[in-house]
């Protein structure tokens, strides 16, 4: 066991502290000269295709937030350094997953494009200056699965050492104080034989009430992560219906009211969470599958695998064309390849076991991780016989309005029905996302989330 140059004086309960399993970097608990305030390597790889860290992007002039972003991205004129598809996967498998692995060998045509890598996620100093600050102030609960402090926003764990640290990573990322999505799809591709699609149309607001400006802790916002919103505009059978919903840091059980407007009711939904199936998706989407990841971590045990390198979705803004048709972009068995943008990260990866006592129609699931932004890029679960049953991909982008980035939009292949489904989806919807850095909108209070709100709003 070789010491950090410099760290001779660390004691061996310190020394222990920082290793992590597998291919992980060893590092000290205090912060390293080459680690970023996020807790990535900053320093290039030894071959240099994995650069060392940018921490921003910059759009090219002219830029607004009404206009695609992809145009305005300064490496827009880049080509693919190869491509990656059945007849050579087996060449570049040792850094995929198994399930993109699986995917490409059994789907005709998918090709992935890799170009050269960009590591332009960073976050506003002030955003840095917590995540430094949670090097000693960031604690989970005794349970292991609930985080009990943190200074937010910022990265909570930029050293963890369990997997739940790293899910916490993500779940509390920084994207401004809300997400504001005007018009997007959830797309459920046909069944084998049909060509009917599900292509649910609705608007959808996130609020999160610990990044504002500044630094707060779980118990100073009533231990609430996020706040939901969403209403369907169609198709028919799901037009009018509508949720809003609470999460928290983990201490109680997700709060979810549902609009039925047949019934012209407001229904409680105390079960809809976990791997309950999310309404109108045809048995094909979970409630805990949304976002790559949402909700509890109560029903698994989360491991810390450690750190490999992995072609990733990166600087996917393909996908996040509002002004592209979506018929173009969303073909019948997966997104286009000419929508899809993949380089070469290092990544952290979490396996996660469905507890003893506990169920789950997935009792396995793995996580890959962006090691600058802690973004879920790449995910997978497992069925009960331990087959490979799910391959979801994040697509991330820089968000210029926010100094991060953030995934909104993601792919959900299932390997066994060959269907798919794609969530966040603003292409077809005419307008782009909105991050929110600073609003007194009504929308960014907790009482716009109350069962009565969402009453009030549906009954107009």
């Amino acid at each position: 066991m070789q010491e950090h140059k410099g760290r001779l004086g660390l004691t061996l309960i310190s020394l222990m502290a920082s290793l992590v399993v597998g291919n992980a970097v060893a590092w000290a608990a205090d912060a390293d000269a080459d680690l970023t305030p996020a807790g990535a390597q900053r320093s290039a790889s030894k071959d240099a295709r994995i650069p060392a860290w940018e921490g921003k992007d910059t759009p090219a002039a002219g830029w607004t937030p009404d206009k695609p972003r992809g145009a305005f991205w300064q490496h827009k004129s880049e080509k693919p350094l190869y491509s990656i598809d059945a007849a050579n996967v087996d060449k570049y498998a040792d850094k995929l997953s198994p399930g993109q692995v699986a995917f490409i060998k059994a789907t005709k045509g998918y090709r992935m494009d890799v170009y050269p890598t960009h590591r332009n996620c960073g976050a506003p100093d002030w955003v840095q200056a917590n995540s430094k600050r949670n090097l000693t102030e960031a604690k989970m609960a005794a349970d292991g699965v609930t985080l009990e402090n943190a200074v937010l926003p910022g990265v909570a764990f930029p050293h963890p050492k369990t997997g739940a640290e790293a899910m916490w990573n993500y779940q509390t990322r920084y994207r401004g104080m809300g997400v504001v999505f005007p018009s997007f799809y959830t797309v459920l591709s046909p069944r084998a034989g049909s060509d009917e699609w599900v292509d649910a149309n609705q608007e959808m607001t996130l609020f999160f009430p610990w990044a504002k400006k500044g630094a707060a802790t779980p118990a100073e916002v009533k231990n609430t992560l996020q706040a939901i919103f969403f209403q369907y505009k169609s198709p028919t059978a799901l037009a009018g219906q509508g949720a809003v919903g609470l999460n928290s840091f983990g201490a109680t059980a997700p709060e979810v009211s549902y609009y039925f407007p047949g019934q012209r009711r407001v229904r409680r939904m105390p079960s809809y969470a976990y791997d309950a199936p999310q309404i109108g998706m045809e048995n094909q989407y979970t409630v805990d599958q949304a976002f790559m990841f949402i909700g509890n971590l109560d029903r698994f045990d989360w491991k810390l695998v450690g750190k490999k390198e992995l072609y990733v979705p990166a600087n996917a803004f393909g996908i996040y064309d509002f002004t592209a048709k979506l018929r173009d972009v969303l073909e019948p068995q997966f997104i286009s390849n000419a929508s899809r943008r993949y380089e070469l990260h290092r990544v952290w990866m979490v396996e996660a076991t469905v507890k003893s006592g506990a169920r789950h129609t997935a009792p396995k699931k793995t996580f890959y991780f962006d090691e600058d932004s802690w973004l879920a890029l790449v995910s997978e679960d497992y069925d009960a016989q331990g087959k490979l049953w799910k391959l979801r991909e994040g697509f991330p982008l820089p968000v210029w309005e926010t100094g991060s980035c953030d995934l909104e939009t993601f792919v959900q292949y299932d390997l066994v029905t060959g269907r798919y489904v794609a969530d966040g989806v603003t292409v077809g919807g005419s307008k782009d996302i909105r991050w929110i850095t600073d609003s007194n909108e009504p929308r960014f209070r907790l009482d716009y989330y109350t069962p009565e709100s969402l009453r009030a709003r549906s009954e107009r």
